[in-house]
């Protein structure tokens, strides 16, 4: 695996935690991560991070703009691997 891959497994980890950390405070009634904060971390490569965040822990499933952007972000991550490792 190259650096490259490394970072961005473990970019997509820390998103995915991050979509946990908001699900836990919103149980808790605590200080919630912005909605904007979210999306913009799916849209700086972690898509797949942020999509098994939202199954995983069921978080912000509901909203529109969660359930259509949030996959076509892990989508568009998936092409990007796809030619990255078939070069």
């Amino acid at each position: 695996m190259n650096p490259l891959n490394i970072s961005l497994l473990a970019w997509n980890i820390i998103v995915f935690f991050l979509y946990g950390i908001d699900k836990l405070c919103a149980r808790s009634q605590a200080r919630r991560v912005r909605e904007r904060t979210l999306l913009l971390c799916a849209m700086l490569a972690g898509g797949l991070g942020a999509l098994f965040g939202m199954v995983i822990f069921n978080h912000k499933t509901s909203k529109p703009k969660f359930r259509y952007t949030v996959p076509v972000l892990a989508l568009l991550l998936l092409v990007f691997l796809y030619y990255e490792f078939m070069k």
